[in-house]
């Protein structure tokens, strides 16, 4: 029982991580209703500047400069590239994405090379033991910055004027624009979101027990896709019920891979995918998506 719960507290923590980066493909779908294919360079990029930037300025001044940076990269694409596209075909955009991803990730991976990146967080290889549970430091700290994250994210969505820019936008952009929404602005300011929470995402995801940041770390955010289409990609609180079934589901896959050796090997890197197609087969605009009227 005790390793059912070791699992469901890691899979509990991967799985918020996991919502912050679905969190970033929903935010930027809503705005512009393109599906972002370089939110993975964006969280390389985010911590990136938290592994260079730790040494000469210290953990916490390293990751607000992080966030601040990859928040800026992501501002950068949509005022460099999307916005020169505005009102194209969202298909279109999102095969452009692939290309900005392949030249931030290029670039990316050149400078990172071979190494491995400590982001010099202070947690280090901490545990607690929560009875006869044992957790690290980390995994907890993941918890909590994920929850503080996404309720102040869902509160300014709910409250805030920028929020309710959002949401007229995703109803309706022409009747939006009309009423006086500055759509380059809402655009502008959810790819900049979408960059600084998935910094936030690369520091967990790079952190004990993983070695730290290399060039292969942007493939982990795609595990996080799995998650944004499972809750619905036009729902922000479906990211993060996707982000959590994700992150649980992976977390009890691996836990209990040998016992689940008929599967195959390595299955709990596909067992999220495995998940996300059993949902869209049920519910093919995902567990919180809005489904589109048609008229027949």
């Amino acid at each position: 029982m005790s390793t059912f719960a070791e699992f469901l507290i890691n899979g509990l923590s991967l799985g918020s991580v996991y919502a912050l980066i679905a969190l970033g493909f929903v935010v930027v779908f809503r705005a512009t209703e393109v599906v972002n294919f370089a939110h993975a360079s964006l969280l390389l990029a985010g911590g990136y500047l938290v592994a260079v930037l730790h040494e000469p300025l210290g953990f916490w001044p390293a990751l607000a400069a992080g966030t601040a940076g990859a928040a800026l990269v992501g501002a950068a694409v949509e005022f460099l590239v999307i916005r020169r596209r505005r009102g194209g075909d969202p298909s279109v955009l999102a095969i452009v994405t692939i290309g900005v991803d392949i030249l931030l990730a290029t670039e990316l991976t050149r400078r990172i090379g071979t190494d491995i990146l400590s982001l010099g967080d202070p947690w280090g290889d901490a545990v607690v033991s929560l009875g006869p549970v044992t957790v690290a430091e980390t995994r907890i700290a993941a918890l909590l910055a994920a929850a503080l994250l996404l309720t102040a994210f869902l509160l300014a969505f709910r409250y805030t004027s920028w929020g309710v820019a959002m949401r007229a936008a995703a109803e309706n952009r022409e009747t939006a624009a009309l009423m006086g929404v500055r759509l380059g602005r809402v655009s502008l300011g959810a790819w900049a979101v979408a960059g600084a929470l998935a910094a936030v995402a690369a520091l967990f995801l790079t952190v004990f027990p993983t070695p730290g940041l290399e060039r292969g770390t942007a493939l982990v955010a795609l595990k996080a896709f799995p998650a944004a289409i499972l809750g619905g990609l036009d729902s922000t609180t479906g990211a993060l019920a996707g982000g959590l079934i994700v992150g649980v589901t992976e977390s009890l896959a691996t836990g209990y891979q040998s016992d689940l050796a008929f599967l195959g090997r390595g299955i709990g890197d596909l067992a999220p995918y495995l998940v996300m197609v059993v949902v869209l087969l049920v519910r093919p605009a995902g567990l919180l998506g809005t489904k589109e009227p048609s008229r027949v």
